[in-house]
């Protein structure tokens, strides 16, 4: 019942139902608004809560994200690393068995030993020394049998020693380099095999065989049978050879290699004449060795006396300069002439030698002798004053006592260009560097002013220049003391030590100089002075090479010459040379020949076109059946004849003048050429 009634009322009045609806609508609005009008505060408080915790929550996220990049990134970064680390680790591997696997194809580079190195002359050195012993103690040791027996342990300890010597000097030759095409040969067959394939090598392997095992057979007595190590004589000679040219005294090595040859050689001749007294007897007569069981002379039994009695006649008979007892057995007398016949060499060479060699050491002296004794013969003849004569005596002595007589030009002609520049750079360089206008010059100008520099030594009192001379060479002061005097040669106003120079604006020849190229002063030696003079040719050769350096230098002059107030800038001063203008007027003169020649030649081509246009045109009408006028025929014969004449003309010209430049004769052969050619073109035409 309470349900239908609403229904009814509804559903009768629709309108009335719509606005309830509608007012009910409305109130509950108005219901829920009204609490919100009452609360709006507290929800903007909470919203702005809610805002700041949201960012601070979007502020750790980013943090953690941007923490989480950062370790992410190092991550990567390290394994990058890491990677990369494997990576070139790999590489190296791989090419460290490559190296291996090429090295293991390539022949593998000796320690070879270079022969004129330092290594090679001290192992000749270490050689030299057994040969010497066995050269000196195998014959004396056959011949003495007191030696050989009383030490025998010594003898048996040098001679393996040597064998030991000899057979690392095999091995040292197997690594002994030779040069082929400039480059050292460092390949082990190769030089296995030069070394095999030589005589040497065959005179060292006979020199090793072991003869010692004789000993064996024959017993101990018998030390010639080592007489085979003495094939290596042949290390010696080339260790004196190579001595004579390392050693700054050659004249006295030579007279001590002589002597010791000359020893060795009365040694070997004494051991033998007590052999050959043995094999006859000893007392036998009065020419052989005394006896040894004498009861008035025991000491000819004793070693000592032996040898020495032995060694002295031997150096009689070899130097023939002492009486020995004839002998008195045939076999005595051809060994006595055999000996005499060896002296008379050994004298001829001792003599011949020694005379060489003082020769050789007084080559300078007499030299340079025979040049004072020439200017002295010519001042003799002249009638030269005396005071003048000392004054050249004494600067000779001056150059001879202090090693300065030698010309460098000529002790040093034999050397190439690049060992001359090397060592005048080391003797000069420091010394013309000290000049200041080469200061900042390049480094191929100084070293060819270096050759260029000229030594010179000048006695007390001489004048280097004077002034007004003309300036053709500049100086640098070496050692000694120049004065800048007066006029009178006495008031010095300064004095110039070691590294000082002057006249090098002079040589330069600098425009607007109110010097121009004379000396400003008088430089007198105040003692013996050395100096080193550039001569202002050589200069000027130099320099055309280097134009740029020649303009600089240029520049430093002036600015030395304004910095003393020696210069004219005005122009209408600045006279140029009459070289200057005598090259200048010929260069004029040539090109306005050049200009003409080209001229003429542009003309005859312009004729040339003309010519051929004028033909062309009188073939056109003679095939469009015109007639064709002959005065163009009479005008080309005219123009020939006038380019015969215009030729003719200038071939006589031509002749008259002369041979002209290079360029004007290129020039007339490419005229010729051309011609040639338009007359071929014509031809065809």
């Amino acid at each position: 019942m309470t349900t239908s009634t609403p229904l009814q009322s509804l559903t009768v009045v629709p309108d009335n139902a719509s606005q309830l609806s509608i007012e009910s609508e409305e109130s509950s609005n108005d219901d829920l608004s009204a609490p919100e009008s009452n609360s709006p505060r507290l929800l903007n408080m909470n919203n702005s809560n809610s805002n700041e915790e949201k960012k601070k929550k979007k502020r750790r996220k980013e943090k953690k994200e941007k923490k989480e990049k950062k370790v992410k990134e190092m991550e990567k970064k390290e394994r990058e690393d890491k990677e990369a680390k494997e990576k070139e680790e790999m590489e190296k591997e791989k090419e460290k068995e490559k190296e291996k696997e090429n090295n293991k194809d390539k022949p593998k580079e000796l320690f070879v030993i270079n022969p004129a190195g330092n290594l090679y002359y001290n192992w000749l050195f270490i050689i030299a020394l057994p040969v010497m012993y066995n050269w000196t103690m195998i014959i004396a040791r056959a011949c003495f049998e007191e030696l050989q027996h009383n030490y025998i342990v010594y003898w048996i300890i040098l001679d393996y020693t040597s064998d030991l010597i000899y057979l690392a000097d095999m091995f040292f030759r197997t690594r002994t380099g030779f040069l082929e095409q400039g480059l050292m040969v460092k390949d082990e067959k190769l030089l296995r095999d030069r070394y095999m394939g030589s005589l040497q090598f065959r005179l060292d392997f006979i020199s090793m065989l072991p003869t010692d095992l004789l000993y064996f057979v024959l017993g101990l007595d018998y030390p010639e049978i080592r007489i085979n190590k003495l094939l290596r004589i042949g290390r010696m000679m080339e260790f004196f050879t190579r001595t004579e040219t390392k050693t700054n005294y050659p004249n006295i090595f030579r007279i001590g290699n002589l002597i010791m040859y000359i020893l060795i050689i009365i040694h070997w001749n004494a051991c033998f004449y007590f052999s050959f007294s043995k094999y006859i007897g000893f007392g036998a007569d009065a020419w052989v060795y005394p006896a040894l069981d004498d009861p008035d002379e025991p000491a000819f039994g004793e070693f000592g006396r032996k040898y020495s009695f032995s060694l002295y006649w031997s150096t009689l008979t070899l130097t023939t300069i002492g009486e020995t007892p004839p002998p008195a057995l045939d076999s005595e007398f051809i060994f006595h002439v055999i000996d005499f016949l060896v002296g008379v060499l050994i004298f001829a060479t001792i003599v011949g030698n020694i005379a060489t060699m003082i020769s050789n050491m007084n080559a300078a002296q007499a030299q340079f002798q025979s040049k004072i004794d020439n200017i002295k013969q010519y001042m003799r003849v002249r009638k030269v004053d005396t005071e003048l004569e000392l004054r050249v005596i004494k600067w000779f002595d001056y150059l001879w006592n202090n090693g300065k007589a030698q010309n460098e030009r000529e002790v040093l002609r034999y050397l190439p260009d690049k060992l001359k520049a090397e060592i005048a750079i080391q003797v000069h360089m420091e010394t013309l560097s000290k000049v200041r206008i080469f200061a900042d010059c390049e480094a191929g100008l100084l070293i060819e002013l270096v050759l260029k520099l000229q030594p010179q030594v000048f006695s007390p009192g001489d004048y280097i220049c004077k002034k007004g001379d003309i300036g053709r060479e500049m100086y640098i002061i070496k050692d000694g003391k120049l004065a800048v005097v007066a006029d009178d040669g006495v008031t010095q106003f300064v004095v110039l030590g070691s590294g000082s120079y002057f006249g090098e604006i002079s040589i330069l020849n600098i425009k607007g100089s109110k010097a121009g190229n004379r000396r400003t002063a008088n430089i007198r030696s105040v003692g013996y002075s050395d100096l080193f003079c550039l001569s202002k040719d050589d200069l000027m050769e130099s320099l055309q090479e280097y134009p740029d350096a020649k303009t600089m230098l240029e520049d430093k002059g002036r600015e030395i010459l304004m910095r003393d107030n020696l210069i004219d800038l005005d122009p209408a001063n600045i006279m140029p040379e009459a070289k200057e203008l005598e090259d200048n007027v010929n260069k004029l003169y040539n090109m306005m020949e050049l200009m003409h020649f080209k001229l003429r030649k542009i003309l005859r081509n312009y004729k040339d076109t003309e010519k051929a246009l004028r033909r062309r045109i009188a073939d056109l009408e003679h095939l469009t059946g015109e007639e064709v006028e002959d005065e163009d025929e009479e005008e080309e014969e005219e123009g020939t004849k006038k380019d015969k004449r215009e030729g003719e003309g200038e071939k006589k010209e031509e002749e008259k003048k002369g041979a002209g430049t290079e360029e004007d004769r290129e020039e007339e052969r490419e005229e010729k050429d051309e011609e040639a050619k338009d007359k071929e073109v014509k031809g065809e035409e």
